[in-house]
């Protein structure tokens, strides 16, 4: 990709997928990094980077119930899409998205694990009116609640 200046990251994941972009915040952070003399293993910015492309934007909802413009789980969608292809029906046709580290924190499907980061009263506020259950399946509540 030919650029001038640095690439956007929405520019690489439109255009090289979701691989270039993963090795690129790998290698960009890495490098931040190592100008300051600390090593880090890239499985823990590997791990925050798919935190930042879990989220997925559907543009065409197929025979599924969801909605043009719904923003969901990736897993979620590929799921669905198994299940309507299995049913000979249309699946989903939705594109990537790339989240801040702070948006993608608090979208998680756990509210306990959105409320330890940023804005924890507001998260629990609104966990709280709409009556939401959080079915600790992710290693972050598990560890806040201490099982």
């Amino acid at each position: 990709m030919i650029v001038d200046g640095t690439p956007a990251p929405t520019d690489i994941l439109n255009i090289l997928g979701i691989e270039a972009l993963a090795e690129y915040m790998v290698r960009e952070v890495q490098k931040v990094y190592r100008l300051q003399g600390v090593l880090i293993d890239d499985k823990h910015i590997e791990c925050i980077t798919r935190q930042m492309l879990q989220k997925v934007e559907v543009i065409e909802s197929g025979d599924s119930e969801y909605l043009v413009g719904d923003v969901l789980d990736r897993t979620t969608v590929l799921e669905k899409n198994i299940e309507l292809k299995e049913a000979g029906k249309n699946e989903v046709k939705f594109k990537m998205m790339i989240l801040g580290i702070t948006k993608a924190s608090l979208q998680t499907n756990s509210f306990i694990s959105a409320a330890s980061f940023q804005e924890t009263t507001r998260v629990l506020t609104e966990a709280a009116i709409n009556g939401k259950v959080d079915k600790l399946t992710g290693l972050k509540e598990n560890v806040i609640v201490g099982t």
